[in-house]
């Protein structure tokens, strides 16, 4: 296996060219492992997006796609949630876990809708940021995924992988994501995403990964060096 330096290096301000090639190959790797990737979360509008992303939070995305489109019918507009019963609409979510916040934060999101962009989702980051239940990422996945905007959500299974196939080595989403759009273009950043989380639920996973029939094992410093806790092992004498 070739030797991979797992440090985001830069010169000054701008990333070796050596980095961004690697990437380039991951990526083009990747695209023919998963043609066609589509986003984990079914929807048929940008509203109905931002509903299931915010039932998301700790819920696997299966669960959240048996759930979303009933609720859909329920409540099909941000009007209908903003006048919900909570206690009914607890009891419609609970199945997602944490559903007395997810039932506030899609209570208070849909009355800002109503109230601040006149029922519809904004397509900004900084709106987006406004709603309750709506952080980084999942107004990247908005964005992406609802607008066509361009955003890289980092999620567990892309923060994973940025850390072992050593794009980073940070932690902190915001840095991953930050080191991430510097290695990629813009027009690839949701796609990327995409392709990230298929391999990590397939592939690369967070205890076991099946680094024998990884793809990109031999771009990847952390191949078959992955400790019983799923984090890259420490070389000798760092």
């Amino acid at each position: 296996m070739k030797t991979v330096r797992s440090t985001h290096r830069r010169n000054g301000n701008t990333v070796i060219a050596a980095e961004k090639a690697r990437a380039s190959k991951v990526y083009a790797l990747l695209v023919r492992e998963y043609p066609g990737v589509k986003p984990a979360l079914n929807f048929s509008s940008p509203f109905e997006l931002l509903v299931a992303t915010i039932l998301s939070a700790q819920c696997t995305d299966a669960r959240v796609n048996m759930i979303t489109p009933g609720l859909i019918r329920k409540y099909p507009a941000p009007a209908s949630f903003m006048s919900a019963d909570p206690d009914e609409l607890e009891k419609d979510v609970k199945s997602t876990g944490f559903y007395r916040q997810k039932t506030k934060a899609l209570i208070s999101s849909s009355r800002s809708l109503v109230e601040k962009f006149g029922g519809e989702v904004p397509h900004t980051m900084d709106e987006l940021l406004t709603l309750d239940g709506v952080g980084r990422k999942t107004a990247n996945v908005l964005l992406g995924n609802a607008f066509g905007i361009p955003g890289i959500a980092v999620d567990t299974h892309v923060s994973r992988l940025a850390q072992r196939l050593g794009f980073t080595d940070e932690s902190d989403p915001g840095k991953i994501e930050y080191a991430l759009s510097e290695l990629f273009p813009k027009e690839n950043w949701t796609n990327l995403c995409h392709l990230l989380m298929a391999h990590g639920r397939k592939v690369c996973a967070a205890r076991l990964p099946k680094c024998e029939v990884c793809v990109v094992n031999d771009l990847c410093p952390s191949a078959f060096n992955v400790s019983a806790k799923g984090k890259p092992k420490k070389k000798k004498g760092t």
